[in-house]
C-alpha cells in the first residue's frame, strides 16, 4: 500500500497543472501544514494574488480555505502558525494571508444510528395463523417475510 499523498500529488500536477500549481502544492503538503485530524475536516480551496500597478518584488497571495464556521474559529487563532508552516514547507514567504470560506459541515462524518422497526408479539401472532394453511415450506417462509416488510414499511412511515 501507497500513501494517499503519493496519489495527492499526481493527481494534483495532472488537475492543477501550470495555472495551480502553487494550489496543487499546498494540496500535496496539506496533511504536514495543518495536521492529520484538521486535514480532513478544512481544505485549501483557492489562492487569491493581489494585483499591482507595478510588479512587486513577491507577490501578495491570500490561501482561502474551506471549513464549517466552528473550525473556522479554531483555525483563525492557528494563522500565524499555518501561515510559518506553509512558507517553511515551500521555504519563502509565499502566502501571506488565510481567508477563511465557511461551507456547510460534512454530516458524512457523524454516524447516523437508524432505529430498526421491530414487530410485535401480536403481529408476529397475526402473520403466523394468517400463513397457518401454507405447506410449502419455501413458499410460507417467502410470504412470512413479505407480511413482516409490510409491518415494517407502516412503522416507518
Amino acid at each position: 500500500m501507497r500513501p494517499v499523498s503519493e496519489a495527492t500529488a499526481k493527481i494534483t500536477n495532472e488537475v492543477c497543472g501550470r495555472k495551480y500549481i502553487a494550489l496543487g502544492r499546498i494540496l500535496s503538503q496539506w496533511t504536514e501544514i495543518v495536521g492529520p485530524e484538521l486535514a480532513t475536516k478544512v481544505q485549501p480551496s483557492a489562492i487569491k494574488y493581489r494585483k499591482y500597478k507595478q510588479r512587486p518584488k513577491n507577490p501578495d497571495a491570500v490561501l482561502e480555505i474551506a471549513t464549517s464556521s466552528a473550525y473556522a474559529t479554531k483555525l483563525h487563532y492557528q494563522k500565524d502558525l499555518i501561515l510559518e508552516r506553509i512558507n517553511q514547507v515551500f521555504g519563502e514567504q509565499w502566502i501571506s494571508g488565510i481567508r477563511f470560506i465557511n461551507v456547510a459541515p460534512n454530516t458524512a462524518d457523524r454516524p447516523r444510528i437508524k432505529k430498526t422497526p421491530v414487530l410485535t408479539p401480536d403481529e408476529k401472532k397475526y402473520i403466523s395463523e394468517t400463513l397457518d394453511y401454507i405447506t410449502d415450506i419455501e413458499v410460507r417462509n417467502r410470504l412470512e417475510n413479505f407480511g413482516q416488510s409490510l409491518f415494517l414499511d407502516n412503522k416507518k412511515t
